[in-house]
């Protein structure tokens, strides 16, 4: 019992901090333009295929470790093997801090494009996505417009669909 206590308290102190951080500017990366750095928040419990962001890659004629991919699975049991670091509900810490390595050390880097390959508002994704250094911000029209700067109008299963409109509008930026 004191657990699900502790537990509602922790999620109210994420939702606080949240909403504080949402007040201030997104942490942003001060570099010229071009992508040489990307990173993807990615829903694995509607997307199942995160090595698909590895194509950018070659999309972008990227270095191949400058692709860094975090996976967000409402439950996970860590016995069991991913592919792609996972983070989950149960690393929600204190003040809106995620207890977990892989988000430490993604947090720790600089990005140029954030893609948020999330279509649902969830508050772990959403402290991760406000939490990562990022210039370029991308990600879905049904998330709330404040954590994208490029929100594409296209279904979430449909990944080449996506990866065709991201680079196009990066190319009307001058991105690429």
């Amino acid at each position: 019992m004191f657990k699900g206590i502790k537990d509602k308290f922790k999620h109210k102190s994420a939702q606080k901090f949240l909403k504080e951080e949402l007040k201030k500017p997104m942490p942003t990366v001060q570099r010229s333009k071009g992508i040489t750095s990307l990173a993807c928040i990615v829903d694995l419990d509607n997307f199942d295929d995160a090595n698909l962001f590895y194509e950018f890659v070659e999309d972008y004629k990227l270095r191949p470790n400058a692709v860094k991919i975090i996976g967000y699975k409402s439950f996970y049991d860590k016995n069991s093997p991913y592919s792609t670091p996972v983070f989950s509900d149960k690393d929600l810490g204190w003040n809106g801090d995620i207890e977990n390595s892989y988000v430490h050390e993604f947090l720790s880097r600089e990005y140029d494009l954030l893609v948020n390959y999330y279509n649902r508002e969830s508050l772990l994704i959403q402290l991760m996505s406000v939490k990562t250094k990022a210039r370029v911000r991308v990600g879905f029209k049904e998330v709330d417009q404040i954590y994208n700067d490029i929100i594409l109008d296209s279904p979430m299963k449909e990944f080449k669909i996506f990866k065709s409109e991201l680079k196009k509008y990066l190319g009307v930026l001058n991105e690429i």
